[in-house]
């Protein structure tokens, strides 16, 4: 015999009988007689036929992977996410194709495209800075393919989410400054379109209020993530004629820069201004001063994103499985940034 793997058609060309029979046959299939379908098992055994597990898969649309998107990896955040969705996924016996946006609405489109071709199970996804049309998302939804949103969703799409509830963890980090002094707090914000952005700033616009503090809207800023805007939407801020002394940053990334822009002012945080933030990147307790943040469980997070999907994935045809939010607990962890020498 040759020494390439034996195929049901090697099976089916030695009995002169049709691929079709000898594959309903090893499948166990009733209409076939059992005289031929001892011949074709005995045949099957004395050849060391081996079923190809891929094509096997791929025919009942098992592919056993998860097709992961995110805005961009060099992201703190969602690289750390990737870790442990990729881990509590190879638990569950998935691999995991990743993706990123690079924060592109059509890059997100293509990612799916790309995804589906390479025959996907389910999809675990984040939505880029750039997306505020829904359709491709919907679409997916709409044809039950498994789908979880995590971090960056939109409302309207009816599917389950795993998110940090960033109006309450907003509320929290503004009142902070406000404890510790600070009566001119600014923010600085992601893109206006960003939900995720406008729930935070909600959070502060909520903590002014409980505090009786009115600040004009010239108080926000948005930045598109990059330095560059980072740096000069700062120098806006801190340009004010009465500056924030206290300034609620809309991510760790966005803070180092903007930190950076306040220091070359003359700025002295957090003496003439204090800094908090979002996402506690380990570097932030290393940086000067060391940066307070609030902090997301993203082991716990990722595992529940997979858990979500994994109930869609093993749910048969005909279950009807209902969409979740889960809403993780967050943590402000306070660092030297964020401490006003008079209140210390």
């Amino acid at each position: 015999m040759k020494n390439t793997p034996v195929t049901i058609k090697d099976i089916a060309r030695s009995l002169n009988i049709s691929i079709s029979t000898v594959s309903r046959a090893l499948r166990g299939m009733p209409e076939i007689h059992p005289d031929t379908r001892s011949a074709i098992v005995r045949l099957a055994e004395e050849l060391d036929y081996q079923p190809n597990q891929l094509a096997k898969n791929l025919a009942k649309s098992r592919t056993r992977t998860i097709g992961v998107i995110v805005p961009n990896l060099s992201y703190y955040y969602f690289s750390a996410m990737l870790n442990s969705i990729e881990e509590s996924a190879l638990q569950a016996g998935y691999s995991v194709l990743v993706c990123q946006t690079n924060e592109s609405y059509l890059r997100e489109i293509t990612n799916i495209q790309n995804l589906m071709r390479s025959q996907v199970e389910g999809f675990i996804i984040s939505l880029s800075r750039d997306t505020d049309n829904y359709e491709h998302v919907e679409r997916l939804a709409r044809k039950n393919i498994p789908l979880v949103l995590f971090d960056r969703y939109a409302e309207s799409i009816d599917v389950s989410k795993v998110i940090v509830d960033n109006q309450a963890a907003a509320f929290k980090a503004t009142e902070h400054l406000i404890e510790n002094g600070c009566q001119r707090i600014g923010f600085l914000a992601g893109p206006s379109q960003l939900l995720l952005s406008n729930q935070r700033v909600a959070g502060y616009r909520e903590a002014l209020a409980k505090h009786g503090l009115s600040i004009g809207d010239q108080y926000v800023v948005h930045c598109d993530y990059t330095q560059e805007n980072t740096i000069m939407q700062t120098l806006t801020l801190m340009s004010l004629p009465q500056p924030p002394d206290g300034v609620v940053m809309i991510s760790d990334r966005v803070a180092y820069p903007a930190m950076y822009a306040m220091n070359q002012k003359g700025l002295r945080i957090p003496q003439d201004v204090a800094v908090v933030s979002f996402n506690n990147e380990p570097v932030s307790a290393f940086f000067s001063p060391a940066l307070s943040s609030v902090s997301q469980p993203i082991q716990d997070m990722g595992a529940e994103t997979v858990r979500l999907l994994l109930k869609q994935l093993d749910a048969t045809e005909d279950t009807v499985v209902p969409r979740e939010t889960k809403v993780m607990e967050t943590q402000l962890i306070v660092r030297a940034s964020s401490l006003r020498p008079a209140v210390r």
